[in-house]
């Protein structure tokens, strides 16, 4: 035990190094660090009330930082400045939920044989997306983030297309 609580468990990583930090861990840290990265680190600090070098322990994937996290309110006061909701995206991924993101003002989904439609549009959105990634056989970590907003945008259609399924049901 450290002076701060106890220690994370030692994992091994696929070439048997120790790492002490779990996956879970280094995923919330990672999109942490996009968090500030979005708003950007001076925007960051004045928002939060905190250093840069504090921001930077909250994603820091050094062992003695392996258990400092950013304060809930820090995240709620950066997410209304972010373009996109990193940390809530990822607790709701990891915790099997998805969130709902904007307001759905402009779409005008009445009905499932719209939402086939959006539906199809989002499928040729990603695979388009995912040509253009894979083209060079490498798919770096922008094109995995716009695959993966693609991949949001499309569970989206399927929830709202399932939400009126079940209103045609009763």
């Amino acid at each position: 035990m450290g002076k701060r609580g106890r220690k994370f468990p030692i994992e091994m990583d696929k070439l048997g190094s120790a790492n002490r930090m779990p996956g879970t861990h280094k995923y919330l840290k990672k999109h942490t660090e996009a968090l500030v990265k979005d708003v950007g680190v001076e925007t960051a600090c004045t928002l939060t009330g905190r250093s840069k070098a504090t921001l930077g322990r909250y994603y820091s994937d050094a062992t003695e930082h392996a258990d400092r996290f950013m304060p809930i309110d820090a995240v709620v006061s950066l997410e209304r400045e972010a373009s996109y909701p990193h940390v809530t995206s990822a607790l709701a991924e990891l915790t099997g939920n998805t969130i709902s993101i904007g307001d759905d003002a402009g779409r005008n989904s009445n009905s499932v044989n719209s939402d086939v439609v959006m539906l199809a549009q989002r499928f040729a959105m990603l695979m388009s997306e995912y040509n253009q990634s894979i083209a060079d056989g490498v798919i770096t970590a922008n094109e995995a983030k716009r695959m993966l907003q693609e991949t949001l945008a499309l569970q989206k259609v399927l929830v709202e297309m399932k939400l009126h399924l079940e209103e045609e049901t009763l």
